[in-house]
């Protein structure tokens, strides 16, 4: 059966050539058969890495800390990368199984911990090491499960703007929109000027469910204890008009022509090529994903990009996501101090300024010792923003039905279905993961 199963892990694992090495999908019989035991033995140790490819920065910064930590302490890692779309159930199997990596990264919030990693069954407790009191306190919910820290994690809290090009607002004479009506005139003249107001990688299937959720900080202004209300099961989201509106002004920009001809074949992939030709003019990301159009266009000046709040629903408020992917320990793995010592060697001020200083797309890092990449500009506009978080990070069974929204959106454009049904789908499924959860608030 065990073999069965390591030949199932093996078929769906995608293997990846990793700076410094080649990045295989083995398990722990794979790693001592190439002769890396444990130090027990006075042999060199090899810690095995799992991750899903959004887990990693692209720039191979980590990889390349792995490099200069197996020069320091002769302890190699082997790093083993999976699809996104995979990830999530192959480590489930991992873990279930016994065959989980010594590390292992995974998304983490404070609602989908538990089911995602099970910590207090598969997770070192990690709660006394010196650097969890370094991290912004804002981040240990998402890592931690009752009351004992499990993981460690580098990204600062997630923002999602309009990456704009001033330069075609300028020749335009277009200022950025704070509300819908005036996106719109903006997006219409835009599109006269014979450039695609909005480039939307809809191939992905996340990034077209971004203004649905990020705008989460407007939801709570305008009902009061919204979150609570809907993880106690009192109301549903159809009591957010806000979140229909939105959904009904996506589909009127697609049939507008606002998206492009060919937006259904976007990917966000190419998203930073359209920008820099200047083939279209705005796009939903994080502020340093300009940088990651610098890197990729060397002769583009990113001093033409600016970034404005997603104008949505009329919004003006800034949706924060404090989650993001962490790295944890494999309780039951052969090298946890070892792996321990990986974390400790992350942590150090020096090579947290080295993560920031090599992942083009990260404005800043949870580590607050650590000072952000932020022009005073950007910083200046942040300050001035009201605040509030995600709804995908504060409201149950959202989160886990991302990329099922994404295709509910998408037959939307292809008119498969109405807003309303979109809606009406979303809630459907928030119940039956409830209802498969056992949730408390949905069996009353």
């Amino acid at each position: 059966m065990r073999k069965r199963l390591i030949k199932l892990l093996t078929a769906i694992c995608v293997t990846t050539i990793a700076i410094g090495g080649l990045a295989g999908c083995g398990t722990k019989s794979d790693s001592d058969a190439s002769g890396s035991k444990s130090s027990g033995n006075g042999e060199k140790v090899t810690l095995t890495f799992g991750s899903h490819q959004s887990g990693l920065p692209t720039s191979g910064v980590v990889q390349e800390l792995a490099k200069t930590f197996e020069a320091e302490t002769g302890i190699k890692v082997d790093f083993q990368i999976s699809p996104d779309a995979q990830w999530r159930d192959l480590l489930k199997v991992k873990l279930d199984s016994g065959e989980a990596p010594d590390i292992f990264c995974a998304d983490a919030d404070p609602l989908n911990l538990v089911t995602r990693v099970n910590p207090e069954k598969y997770v070192e407790d990690v709660t006394n090491e010196e650097w969890v009191k370094r991290m912004d306190p804002n981040v240990i919910p998402s890592i931690s499960y009752n009351d004992k820290v499990y993981g460690i994690t580098f990204p600062g809290k997630k923002m999602y703007f309009y990456i704009y090009n001033k330069e075609v607002f300028q020749n335009l004479g277009l200022k950025v929109p704070t509300n819908y009506q005036e996106f719109k005139n903006v997006c219409e003249k835009i599109k006269d000027s014979g450039v695609i107001p909005i480039y939307e990688g809809t191939q992905n299937g996340w990034h077209q469910v971004l203004p649905l959720f990020e705008t989460g900080a407007m939801y709570q202004q305008k009902h009061p204890d919204l979150y609570n209300k809907l993880n106690k099961n009192e109301i549903d989201l159809d009591s957010v008009s806000e979140l229909q509106t939105i959904i009904g002004q996506l589909k009127e920009f697609a049939e507008l022509g606002f998206y492009g001809e060919n937006y259904l074949s976007n990917s966000v992939e190419n998203a930073k090529e359209a920008i820099a030709k200047g083939k279209a003019a705005m796009f939903i990301a994080e502020s340093a994903w300009r940088n990651e159009v610098k890197a990729d266009f060397p002769d583009f000046d990113i001093n033409k990009l600016g970034i404005f709040v997603m104008p949505w629903g009329d919004n003006q408020a800034i949706g924060v996501n404090p989650a993001s992917n962490a790295y944890f320990i494999n309780k039951k793995g052969k090298h946890v101090e070892e792996a321990k010592k990986f974390f400790d060697f992350l942590a150090k001020p020096e090579n947290l300024q080295k993560r920031l200083d090599g992942q083009p797309g990260l404005s800043e890092l949870c580590w607050p010792e650590i000072k952000s990449k932020y022009t005073k500009e950007d910083q200046a506009y942040i300050d001035s923003l009201k605040k509030g978080m995600v709804m995908q990070a504060g409201v149950k069974y959202i989160d886990s039905q991302w990329m099922d929204v994404g295709k509910d959106l998408e037959a939307m454009y292809t008119g498969s279905l109405t807003p309303k049904q979109v809606l009406e789908t979303i809630m459907n499924r928030r119940t039956e993961q409830a209802e498969l959860q056992k949730d408390p608030d949905w069996n009353k």
